[in-house]
């Protein structure tokens, strides 16, 4: 009989929920505190170093443990897939340009509406992911049926339902996730 190892496959992957794990468990023990001060973007003034920090780290920080197991379960499922094919460098951009984007639209459009948790990442996973077997010329009929799917949910609820949830940054990191899963050459 064979033994079987455990083996740490995806770095990034397993690094970033560790992180966004770490975040949470702070975030509980500052009773929020840590959420607000590096962990969740909102208007805060230009001139405080604190916002550039938060545009990038607010994907790291969740509002409860549902939160976090929803976006980390799909994390998980997708992103070493991913990492397998892009490699380790390309997640973290994917990562940081997302949480860029997501947090600058969020500071512009909606100045009273603070922002936390990786969603905006994962919809960018979700939607570079139907671009894994891309061969030239071609678009995947699956992009389009997540496409549709995913984003056509993001975008009634946004126009129809009000809740917590800011569709803007599923949207937003969806396009994210589109545009580098198109435009990204394959790793050998």
């Amino acid at each position: 009989m064979r033994k079987l190892r455990i083996t740490y496959n995806a770095p990034v992957t397993l690094g970033f929920v560790l992180l966004c794990f770490v975040t949470m468990v702070l975030n509980i023990v500052t009773k929020g505190y840590s959420n607000s001060l590096l962990f969740m973007t909102y208007h805060s003034p230009l001139t405080d170093p604190f916002t550039y920090i938060r545009f990038f780290t607010h994907v790291l920080g969740h509002a409860g443990w549902s939160h976090y197991i929803g976006n980390m379960s799909y994390f998980l499922l997708i992103c070493p897939m991913l990492e397998e094919k892009h490699g380790s460098k390309k997640m973290i951009t994917v990562i940081l340009i997302t949480a860029l984007v997501t947090s600058v639209l969020n500071y512009i459009l909606f100045p009273n509406i603070a922002l936390c948790g990786a969603s905006g990442v994962v919809f960018a996973l979700i939607l570079m992911s139907s671009f894994t077997n891309i061969r030239q010329g071609e678009i995947p009929l699956t992009f389009i049926l997540v496409a549709i799917l995913f984003l056509g949910k993001e975008v009634y609820e946004g126009v129809f339902t009000v809740d917590q949830i800011s569709n803007l940054s599923h949207i937003a990191g969806g396009l994210v996730g589109a545009y580098i899963g198109f435009y990204s050459p394959k790793r050998k």
